[in-house]
């Protein structure tokens, strides 16, 4: 069973062009498992997202919740949960 819900695939699928230049899945299947490789997390709130980021040594301190929302590697769900992929 994958850790990613229908909802995080689709939406990477859709929107992948914001973080890559070329695509790098054309299907479902490649989605998820791309999301696999690079492991990336889906966050319950903004606050989630930016105490992820700052994890990994972004320093992301200075910016609103609106300018994490917008950040190329954050994709929102649509259910007030973000999905985050780190290049």
């Amino acid at each position: 069973m994958s850790y990613y819900s229908d909802a995080c695939i689709d939406v990477f699928l859709e929107k992948q062009g914001q973080l890559f230049d070329k695509p790098v899945a054309a299907t479902r299947e490649e989605a998820q498992e791309f999301l696999e490789d690079c492991m990336a997390a889906v966050a319950g709130s903004l606050k989630e997202v930016q105490a992820y980021l700052e994890e990994g040594g972004m320093d992301v301190s200075g910016l609103s919740e609106e300018e994490l929302a917008e950040m190329a590697e954050v994709f929102p769900l649509g259910n007030g949960t973000y999905l985050i992929v780190e290049a």
